[in-house]
Protein backbone atom coordinates (compact mmCIF):
# COMPACT_ATOMS: atom_id res chain seq x y z
CA UNK A 1 0.00 0.00 0.00
CA UNK A 2 1.59 3.29 -1.07
CA UNK A 3 1.06 6.37 1.61
CA UNK A 4 -1.36 8.38 -0.66
CA UNK A 5 -3.61 5.07 -0.55
CA UNK A 6 -3.41 4.66 3.07
CA UNK A 7 -3.99 8.68 3.17
CA UNK A 8 -7.30 8.83 1.15
CA UNK A 9 -8.60 5.57 2.68
CA UNK A 10 -8.29 6.90 6.22
CA UNK A 11 -9.61 10.20 5.03
CA UNK A 12 -12.73 7.80 3.80
CA UNK A 13 -12.87 6.02 7.10
CA UNK A 14 -12.75 9.22 8.96
CA UNK A 15 -15.48 10.97 7.71
CA UNK A 16 -17.75 8.46 6.36
CA UNK A 17 -17.49 6.48 9.90
CA UNK A 18 -19.83 9.17 11.42
CA UNK A 19 -21.34 10.68 8.27
CA UNK A 20 -24.24 8.25 7.94
CA UNK A 21 -22.94 7.16 4.44
CA UNK A 22 -21.23 3.64 5.62
CA UNK A 23 -17.41 3.65 6.23
CA UNK A 24 -17.44 0.00 5.52
CA UNK A 25 -18.88 0.33 1.81
CA UNK A 26 -16.98 3.44 0.90
CA UNK A 27 -13.63 1.87 2.19
CA UNK A 28 -15.08 -1.49 -0.03
CA UNK A 29 -15.49 0.88 -2.72
CA UNK A 30 -12.14 2.08 -2.32
CA UNK A 31 -10.42 -0.82 -2.41
CA UNK A 32 -11.58 -1.62 -5.82
CA UNK A 33 -10.82 1.43 -7.02
CA UNK A 34 -7.55 1.51 -6.01
CA UNK A 35 -7.09 -2.10 -6.07
CA UNK A 36 -5.90 -2.89 -2.79
CA UNK A 37 -5.22 -6.61 -1.91
CA UNK A 38 -7.81 -7.73 0.22
CA UNK A 39 -5.69 -9.34 2.82
CA UNK A 40 -3.90 -6.24 3.33
CA UNK A 41 -6.81 -4.64 3.80
CA UNK A 42 -7.87 -6.68 7.41
CA UNK A 43 -4.74 -4.85 9.11
CA UNK A 44 -5.33 -1.80 7.72
CA UNK A 45 -8.82 -1.62 8.39
CA UNK A 46 -8.39 -2.43 12.08
CA UNK A 47 -5.81 0.63 12.36
CA UNK A 48 -8.03 3.18 11.07
CA UNK A 49 -11.29 1.67 13.11
CA UNK A 50 -8.83 2.17 15.85
CA UNK A 51 -8.30 5.63 15.00
CA UNK A 52 -12.27 6.66 14.93
CA UNK A 53 -12.57 5.01 18.38
CA UNK A 54 -10.01 7.31 19.47
CA UNK A 55 -11.89 10.55 17.93
CA UNK A 56 -15.57 9.14 19.90
CA UNK A 57 -13.33 9.09 23.08
CA UNK A 58 -12.46 12.52 22.75
CA UNK A 59 -15.13 14.22 21.60
CA UNK A 60 -17.60 12.68 24.47
CA UNK A 61 -14.47 12.40 26.82
CA UNK A 62 -16.84 14.43 29.63
CA UNK A 63 -19.72 11.92 28.93
CA UNK A 64 -17.32 8.87 29.05
CA UNK A 65 -16.00 10.11 32.48
CA UNK A 66 -19.37 10.84 33.93
CA UNK A 67 -21.09 7.72 32.91
CA UNK A 68 -18.08 5.05 34.21
CA UNK A 69 -17.34 7.60 37.48
CA UNK A 70 -21.02 7.86 38.54
CA UNK A 71 -20.87 3.56 37.78
CA UNK A 72 -18.19 3.20 39.66
CA UNK A 73 -20.16 4.04 42.63
CA UNK A 74 -22.20 0.77 42.26
CA UNK A 75 -25.58 1.96 42.73
CA UNK A 76 -28.62 1.96 40.61
CA UNK A 77 -28.42 5.60 39.39
CA UNK A 78 -28.96 7.26 35.65
CA UNK A 79 -25.73 6.72 34.08
CA UNK A 80 -25.83 2.66 35.16
CA UNK A 81 -29.16 3.10 33.52
CA UNK A 82 -27.25 4.06 30.45
CA UNK A 83 -24.54 2.03 30.78
CA UNK A 84 -27.02 -0.89 31.24
CA UNK A 85 -29.10 0.26 27.93
CA UNK A 86 -25.56 0.18 26.31
CA UNK A 87 -24.76 -3.41 26.81
CA UNK A 88 -28.22 -4.36 26.31
CA UNK A 89 -27.94 -2.72 22.72
CA UNK A 90 -24.93 -5.09 21.97
CA UNK A 91 -26.84 -8.64 22.15
CA UNK A 92 -27.81 -8.44 18.99
CA UNK A 93 -23.94 -8.05 17.58
CA UNK A 94 -22.43 -10.22 19.77
CA UNK A 95 -24.53 -12.88 18.43
CA UNK A 96 -23.52 -11.88 15.26
CA UNK A 97 -19.91 -11.98 16.19
CA UNK A 98 -19.93 -15.10 17.49
CA UNK A 99 -21.54 -17.00 15.29
CA UNK A 100 -21.37 -15.74 12.02
CA UNK A 101 -17.87 -13.87 11.38
CA UNK A 102 -16.81 -15.63 9.14
CA UNK A 103 -19.91 -15.46 6.92
CA UNK A 104 -19.46 -11.46 8.04
CA UNK A 105 -15.61 -11.39 6.57
CA UNK A 106 -16.44 -13.01 3.35
CA UNK A 107 -19.18 -10.41 2.19
CA UNK A 108 -15.94 -7.99 2.28
CA UNK A 109 -14.38 -8.80 -1.40
CA UNK A 110 -15.58 -6.16 -3.14
CA UNK A 111 -18.71 -7.15 -3.96
CA UNK A 112 -19.50 -4.00 -5.60
CA UNK A 113 -23.24 -4.96 -6.82
CA UNK A 114 -23.79 -5.74 -2.59
CA UNK A 115 -22.33 -2.13 -1.73
CA UNK A 116 -24.26 -0.41 -3.89
CA UNK A 117 -27.88 -2.10 -2.99
CA UNK A 118 -26.98 -1.65 0.59
CA UNK A 119 -26.39 2.25 0.06
CA UNK A 120 -29.49 2.56 -1.50
CA UNK A 121 -31.34 0.72 1.63
CA UNK A 122 -29.53 3.42 3.17
CA UNK A 123 -30.68 6.18 1.39
CA UNK A 124 -34.02 5.26 1.90
CA UNK A 125 -33.51 5.25 5.74
CA UNK A 126 -32.22 8.68 5.91
CA UNK A 127 -34.98 10.22 3.64
CA UNK A 128 -37.36 8.62 5.50
CA UNK A 129 -36.20 10.11 9.10
CA UNK A 130 -34.82 12.97 7.38
CA UNK A 131 -38.91 13.67 6.88
CA UNK A 132 -39.95 12.35 10.31
CA UNK A 133 -41.06 14.88 13.08
CA UNK A 134 -38.72 15.82 15.72
CA UNK A 135 -39.49 12.79 18.86
CA UNK A 136 -39.59 13.60 22.15
CA UNK A 137 -38.81 10.13 23.86
CA UNK A 138 -35.91 8.95 25.87
CA UNK A 139 -34.36 5.59 24.70
CA UNK A 140 -35.83 2.76 26.29
CA UNK A 141 -34.41 -0.20 26.95
CA UNK A 142 -36.76 -1.84 24.56
CA UNK A 143 -35.60 0.83 21.90
CA UNK A 144 -31.70 0.26 22.94
CA UNK A 145 -32.21 -3.24 21.86
CA UNK A 146 -34.21 -2.67 18.73
CA UNK A 147 -31.95 0.17 18.03
CA UNK A 148 -29.21 -2.49 19.12
CA UNK A 149 -30.65 -5.25 16.27
CA UNK A 150 -29.92 -2.26 13.68
CA UNK A 151 -26.42 -2.08 14.25
CA UNK A 152 -25.93 -5.60 14.27
CA UNK A 153 -27.52 -5.65 10.59
CA UNK A 154 -25.58 -2.81 9.74
CA UNK A 155 -22.19 -4.86 9.48
CA UNK A 156 -23.13 -5.31 5.85
CA UNK A 157 -21.16 -3.32 3.90
CA UNK A 158 -23.07 -0.34 2.53
CA UNK A 159 -25.06 -0.19 5.27
CA UNK A 160 -24.48 2.80 7.17
CA UNK A 161 -23.75 1.74 10.83
CA UNK A 162 -24.68 5.60 11.86
CA UNK A 163 -27.30 6.04 9.16
CA UNK A 164 -29.41 2.66 10.75
CA UNK A 165 -28.97 3.13 14.51
CA UNK A 166 -29.87 6.76 13.96
CA UNK A 167 -32.37 6.72 11.94
CA UNK A 168 -34.30 3.53 13.74
CA UNK A 169 -33.87 5.92 17.08
CA UNK A 170 -35.84 8.57 15.11
CA UNK A 171 -38.15 6.14 13.43
CA UNK A 172 -38.92 5.33 17.39
CA UNK A 173 -39.85 8.61 18.62
CA UNK A 174 -36.49 9.57 20.25
CA UNK A 175 -34.71 12.80 20.58
CA UNK A 176 -32.07 13.42 18.12
CA UNK A 177 -29.49 14.51 20.58
CA UNK A 178 -30.11 11.43 22.42
CA UNK A 179 -30.10 9.25 19.42
CA UNK A 180 -26.71 10.54 18.08
CA UNK A 181 -24.72 10.27 21.35
CA UNK A 182 -26.28 6.57 21.94
CA UNK A 183 -25.54 5.75 18.19
CA UNK A 184 -21.65 6.63 18.85
CA UNK A 185 -21.39 5.41 22.32
CA UNK A 186 -22.90 2.06 21.44
CA UNK A 187 -20.29 1.50 19.11
CA UNK A 188 -17.11 1.81 21.19
CA UNK A 189 -17.67 -1.79 22.86
CA UNK A 190 -17.82 -3.93 20.01
CA UNK A 191 -15.22 -2.14 17.98
CA UNK A 192 -12.41 -2.28 20.71
CA UNK A 193 -13.52 -5.66 21.45
CA UNK A 194 -13.27 -6.79 17.97
CA UNK A 195 -9.70 -5.22 17.53
CA UNK A 196 -8.42 -6.91 20.97
CA UNK A 197 -9.89 -10.15 19.54
CA UNK A 198 -7.61 -9.88 16.41
CA UNK A 199 -4.56 -8.95 18.16
CA UNK A 200 -4.86 -11.81 20.53
CA UNK A 201 -6.33 -14.43 18.19
CA UNK A 202 -3.11 -13.32 15.71
CA UNK A 203 -5.46 -12.84 12.80
CA UNK A 204 -3.68 -9.64 11.47
CA UNK A 205 -1.16 -9.94 8.64
CA UNK A 206 2.50 -8.30 9.53
CA UNK A 207 3.23 -5.30 9.20
CA UNK A 208 4.96 -5.54 6.45
CA UNK A 209 2.41 -6.25 4.44
CA UNK A 210 1.55 -2.54 4.24
CA UNK A 211 4.51 -0.89 6.21
CA UNK A 212 4.74 0.91 9.25
CA UNK A 213 4.41 4.50 7.32
CA UNK A 214 1.40 3.68 5.58
CA UNK A 215 -0.18 2.42 8.93
CA UNK A 216 0.45 6.21 10.71
CA UNK A 217 -0.77 8.13 7.94
CA UNK A 218 -4.15 5.75 7.46
CA UNK A 219 -4.12 6.17 11.55
CA UNK A 220 -3.61 9.91 11.74
CA UNK A 221 -5.73 10.98 8.26
CA UNK A 222 -8.60 8.73 10.46
CA UNK A 223 -7.98 10.17 13.67
CA UNK A 224 -8.32 13.82 12.21
CA UNK A 225 -10.94 13.04 9.68
CA UNK A 226 -13.15 11.27 12.09
CA UNK A 227 -13.12 14.21 14.83
CA UNK A 228 -13.91 16.74 12.15
CA UNK A 229 -16.80 14.18 10.87
CA UNK A 230 -18.02 13.36 14.45
CA UNK A 231 -18.92 16.67 15.31
CA UNK A 232 -19.86 17.59 12.50
CA UNK A 233 -22.61 14.70 12.59
CA UNK A 234 -23.74 15.71 15.74
CA UNK A 235 -24.97 19.14 14.62
CA UNK A 236 -26.70 17.59 11.42
CA UNK A 237 -28.86 15.00 13.35
CA UNK A 238 -29.68 18.28 15.45
CA UNK A 239 -30.70 20.24 12.37
CA UNK A 240 -32.28 17.42 10.53
CA UNK A 241 -30.29 17.40 7.46
CA UNK A 242 -30.28 13.48 6.54
CA UNK A 243 -32.15 13.80 3.55
CA UNK A 244 -28.93 15.24 1.97
CA UNK A 245 -26.82 12.06 2.68
CA UNK A 246 -29.61 9.87 1.64
CA UNK A 247 -29.60 11.86 -1.98
CA UNK A 248 -25.62 11.25 -1.96
CA UNK A 249 -26.16 8.04 -0.79
CA UNK A 250 -29.07 7.44 -3.55
CA UNK A 251 -26.23 8.55 -6.13
CA UNK A 252 -23.55 6.47 -5.01
CA UNK A 253 -25.38 3.57 -4.61
CA UNK A 254 -26.96 3.78 -8.24
CA UNK A 255 -23.14 4.18 -9.32
CA UNK A 256 -22.04 1.61 -7.80
CA UNK A 257 -24.66 -0.96 -9.04
CA UNK A 258 -24.67 0.21 -12.93
CA UNK A 259 -20.95 -0.29 -12.59
CA UNK A 260 -20.72 -3.80 -11.19
CA UNK A 261 -22.88 -4.51 -14.18
CA UNK A 262 -21.52 -3.01 -17.10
Amino acid sequence: MEWYEALILGLVQGFTEFLPVSSSGHLELGNALLKIQTGENLTFAVVVHGATVLSILIVFFKEIKSLLADSLQFRWNESTKYLGKILFSLIPVILIGLFFRDQVESLFTGNILLVGSMLLVTAALLIIAGRKAPGTRNISLMHSFIIGIAQAVAVLPGLSRSGATITTGLLLGNKRDEVTRFSFLMVLIPVIGINLLDLLTGDLKSENAIGWGPLLIGFLSALISGLIACNWMIAIVRKGKLIWFGLYCLIIGTVAIVTSLF
